[in-house]
């Protein structure tokens, strides 16, 4: 069973549901029912065209869906323009279906979150994860946004803003956890930007570049993690850094700077560095100081305290830090890092070993224990 097929399909028949009618909490559930069955099916007798096959079975399921609901007999009448079997549509729908999810009717973080559990494929727990909330708040989330959206036709689309923290999400998620979106994203990116002339889908395209320039680097033969300063630059992949790095300079020349334009500043900063000991520091505290400004995320003054550390030492960082909750996803590793450069490896390791404890994913929470049991047998007996 190809897994990665089904998942690139799904967006595609979901919106082709919607766009024939269904409203979009019983589309979605008769693609997952479609799924399901080709997961049954296919094995054994797989379809010449997939996609018509998900298609016609996923309509088929939501008819049945509707006839059951007596709330809904109205739809009984879509029973004639049931699709014939057959080749379906080559059109990319994917994107379309982003602005649709991102309906007035929502508001900006439940169309985000509907949106990445419906089309961008992530689960409820890793939707949590990247919005800092336990797991049962963001299922009541995208519980409230079905309902919300049960009943409306999904003909206005939502706001550009809306979309970019959907794509800039689904690529964290791709990038660094267990669903390999990154690519997908950066495809969804592109296209956004040659049909809307605005700096932030620009900044957003070149921070995803940037960023997924390194990402051969970013882990050794055995997949334990590299951080930054130890990766290999000569792995990095140079043309995407130049595209990246043109692209964000087109605009910051506009002179309407966002946030997705500063995060790539950042990163270009970090690209733009021979070696790890070249960088930038105190140009990049300056960025962050920008992008703090624009936005009150938590994590951007985490990763500032970072580079306050850097460029003023790890005091200044560790003061830094202290103005922030501590219980914060990965404080305890900063911490722990901040310590160690300030040569208290006690705590440090201390921090590491319980950095590790709380890691979000198995390569993760393998890096930190290593950094601690480093740190335990370089400390005096």
């Amino acid at each position: 069973m190809n897994e990665a097929l089904l998942r690139s399909l799904t967006p595609n028949v979901l919106g082709i549901l919607v766009r024939r009618g269904a409203d979009f909490a019983a589309a979605e559930d008769a693609v997952q029912d479609a799924l399901i069955e080709a997961v049954r099916v296919w094995p054994a007798d797989p379809p010449r065209d997939a996609k018509g096959w998900l298609v016609t079975v996923a309509w088929r399921k939501f008819l049945d869906a509707t006839r059951a609901d007596t709330a809904r007999r109205r739809r009984e009448d879509l029973v004639e323009e049931e699709p014939a079997p057959g080749p379906a549509p080559a059109a990319d729908d994917t994107l379309q279906l982003y602005f649709l999810c991102a309906h007035p009717s929502l508001t900006p973080s439940s169309a985000v979150a509907l949106t990445l559990r419906a089309v961008g494929g992530l689960t409820t727990r890793q939707i949590a994860q990247a919005y800092l909330v336990p797991e049962a708040t963001m299922a009541q989330r995208i519980s409230r946004a079905k309902r919300t959206v049960s009943d409306v036709r999904f003909d206005q689309p939502g706001d550009v803003a809306t979309v970019l923290r959907v794509l800039y999400l689904v690529f964290n998620e791709g990038y660094s956890g267990d669903v390999d979106l990154a690519a997908e994203a950066i495809r969804l990116t592109r296209q956004l930007a040659a049909v809307i002339d605005h700096p932030e889908v620009a900044g957003l395209l070149a921070l995803m570049l940037l960023h997924h320039a390194r990402r051969a680097a970013r882990t050794a033969p055995d997949g334990s993690l590299v951080p930054l300063a130890d990766q290999d630059r000569g792995r990095w992949d140079t043309t995407s850094i130049a595209e990246g790095v043109e692209i964000l300079q087109a605009a910051l020349a506009r002179d309407r700077l966002g946030e997705f334009q500063a995060q790539a500043a950042i990163a270009a900063l970090h690209a733009d560095a021979p070696a790890a000991e070249e960088t930038d520091w105190v140009q990049i505290v300056e960025w962050y100081d920008e992008l703090a400004g624009l936005t009150d995320n938590p994590v951007v003054r985490l990763n500032r305290a970072v580079a306050v550390g850097e460029a003023d030492g790890p005091r200044a960082g560790l003061a830094a830090l202290a103005a922030l909750d501590d219980s914060l996803p990965r404080h305890t590793a900063v911490a722990a890092y901040l310590h160690e450069r300030d040569g208290d490896l006690t705590t440090a390791a201390r921090l590491y070993a319980e950095a590790a404890e709380k890691a979000p994913n198995l390569a993760e929470r393998n890096h930190l224990t290593r950094q601690a049991a480093r740190l335990n047998t370089r400390r005096p007996r």
